[in-house]
């Protein structure tokens, strides 16, 4: 059986090619973190903001050929888990038919976003995370990495914002800019420190 999940937070640093998606069950309180790089975590992000671009990227060209050659993307699936590489399918119809396409899952993420494309993890992955005692190291590694890099990148924006000579040069919407991010960097880091202390 395949469990709902939705995307909960997507986590995006500057400092690395890895960012973090957090997938999170629709009806329960199971989740998990799947790495992705950097540019498919713009994607999404762009996508679920619903800012355009001025010609259709990768995500965007798929879509309008999947809708093109009369396709409808009805789900994605996180169907398996081998060596730490999650594996996805997307489901597409098309006269009847259901095709099954294999994809990553950033990709498949990126393209279902926009469309609010129903996203599903199998039982057989699910339990596998939750159930391994080296899965859940792994996660709380994971965590507690990304909590230091948003510490080293907070810092990094502190200094910014107390120098005199980036506050009387730099334009007011590039200040603004980096306050929104402080706090917005802030809110995750506390949110997973809060996590951490949970997980102990």
């Amino acid at each position: 059986m395949d469990i709902p999940v939705e995307l909960s937070r997507i986590l995006i640093t500057e400092l690395g090619e890895q960012q973090v998606i957090f997938l999170k069950e629709v009806d329960g309180e199971r989740g998990f973190p799947i790495l992705i790089g950097i540019n498919e975590a713009l994607a999404i992000d762009r996508r679920l903001k619903g800012i355009e671009t001025p010609r259709p990227m990768t995500h965007e060209l798929l879509a309008n050929v999947i809708s093109a050659m009369g396709g409808t993307l009805e789900k994605i699936v996180i169907c398996d888990l081998h060596e730490h590489t999650f594996y996805a399918r997307l489901h597409i119809v098309r006269d009847g038919e259901e095709l099954e396409i294999d994809s990553r899952p950033s990709d498949a993420i990126a393209l279902g976003s926009a469309l609010e494309t129903p996203l599903y993890v199998s039982e057989q992955v699910m339990d596998t995370l939750m159930e391994g005692p080296s899965s859940k190291a792994e996660r709380i590694e994971l965590l507690r990495q990304r909590m230091e890099m948003l510490r080293d990148r907070l810092e990094q924006i502190d200094e910014q914002l107390e120098d005199s000579d980036f506050l009387e040069s730099a334009p007011d919407e590039v200040i603004e800019e980096f306050r929104r991010q402080r706090d917005e960097m802030q809110h995750e880091h506390d949110a997973i420190r809060n996590v951490l202390d949970k997980l102990g």
